[in-house]
């Protein structure tokens, strides 16, 4: 007993900087402030474009809707999907990276640096070639497959490296098979004549999104957001540590098979709508837990509301630089994370 009363004492004090470290208050400023930036992004997005449209006019096209004015049917059709598209990818790709960096310990931890989206782009890429005119339901599954698979290899591969896995080796394998699979859905392209189809998933952009998309990958992307709430708890005890977690009675086996299928669901459903947009599950989670401390019951809703704004941000960026063309939404901010990365790279050179 004592000792039992001794080891549940030094699992409280290693707990303990977890409280110290969270700050609920700027959590609790961050979504309210995070939610009214995000509405009014998503306010001037919808209004600006190749024909801007007043305020008044986007607040009259989404709730007295009139079909026989044209302004209400460009808002309507086209930039109210797009915009609402990019608040589900931003949040889905941010939480991605938080829970992916939480369960593994890594910092450089993102999907678009762990083969995930590869392998989704890559399972596009198939069904692009042996699949032509396959219903958007079955596109969405195809990229879960393919992004598990990729997540997989890379694990795999990392794993075989003497020492075990660390972050770097992680990150390495990551680059190694993205590099590969871009290279074969580059060749098939090439050989099936798709190019066309899958450029604008190379480049990574919102222009396209329809509702219908929005309507399937909706149920997938808020059952995964819900579940990785209910994980978050879990997932703070992991980032401290596995003893630390099975210390504490976390079943670590089932909240890491729980929480790789919330990246798969998340990261796959981003990469069939909007393509190869990465860093934001790199960018969002450190900003994140700079800000609000290292619960991720904090971290990850506060996350989901940041990356919702980096991409609606970024992608009305990338129509004010050359209007009326359209710069890809993943270069725009490449230009952020590029750096970004290459500063955590630094800040883990240590592993290499």
């Amino acid at each position: 007993m004592n000792h039992q009363a001794v080891s549940g004492s030094g699992l409280d004090q290693k707990a303990k900087p977890l409280k110290l470290r969270s700050r609920p208050w700027t959590a609790t400023l961050i979504l309210i402030g995070g939610l009214i930036a995000l509405a009014l992004g998503i306010a001037i997005s919808v209004s600006f474009g190749a024909a801007d449209i007043k305020l008044s006019v986007v607040w009259t096209a989404v709730f007295h809707f009139n079909p026989d004015i044209t302004e209400h049917q460009i808002i309507r059709e086209l930039r109210l999907p797009r915009v609402l598209g990019g608040v589900m990818v931003g949040a889905s790709l941010a939480v991605a990276g938080a829970v992916m960096q939480g369960m593994t310990r890594n910092p450089l931890a993102d999907s678009g640096l762990m083969g995930i989206n590869s392998g989704a782009g890559f399972a596009l890429a198939v069904c692009f070639a042996f699949f032509p005119g396959l219903p958007f339901m079955y596109l969405i599954l195809y990229s879960f497959v393919g992004a598990g698979a990729g997540a997989g290899i890379v694990y795999g591969v990392g794993s075989l490296a003497k020492g075990g896995l660390t972050p770097a080796r992680l990150v390495l394998a990551g680059a190694a098979l993205s590099a590969l699979l871009s290279a074969l859905s580059e060749g098939i392209a090439l050989y099936f004549r798709i190019g066309q189809d899958l450029a604008f998933w190379y480049a990574g952009g919102l222009a396209g999104t329809k509702w219908l998309q929005l309507q399937i990958m909706a149920p997938w992307v808020i059952a995964a957001l819900l579940g990785a709430i209910v994980l978050s708890r879990s997932i703070t005890m992991l980032s401290l540590g596995e003893d630390i977690a099975r210390g504490l009675g976390q079943r670590t086996g089932l909240v890491k098979l729980a929480g790789t299928l919330v990246v798969l669901i998340l990261a796959g459903a981003s990469v069939a709508v909007v393509g190869a947009v990465g860093f934001v599950g790199l960018i969002i989670p450190h900003l994140t837990r700079y800000l609000v401390g290292v619960d991720y019951r904090w971290i990850i809703p506060c996350s989901a509301v940041l990356g919702a704004l980096l991409v609606v941000g970024g992608d009305l960026t990338a129509r004010m630089i050359n209007p009326p063309h359209e710069t890809p939404v993943g270069a725009i901010i490449a230009l952020i994370g590029v750096p970004f990365f290459l500063y955590l790279a630094r800040k883990e050179r240590r592993e290499l």
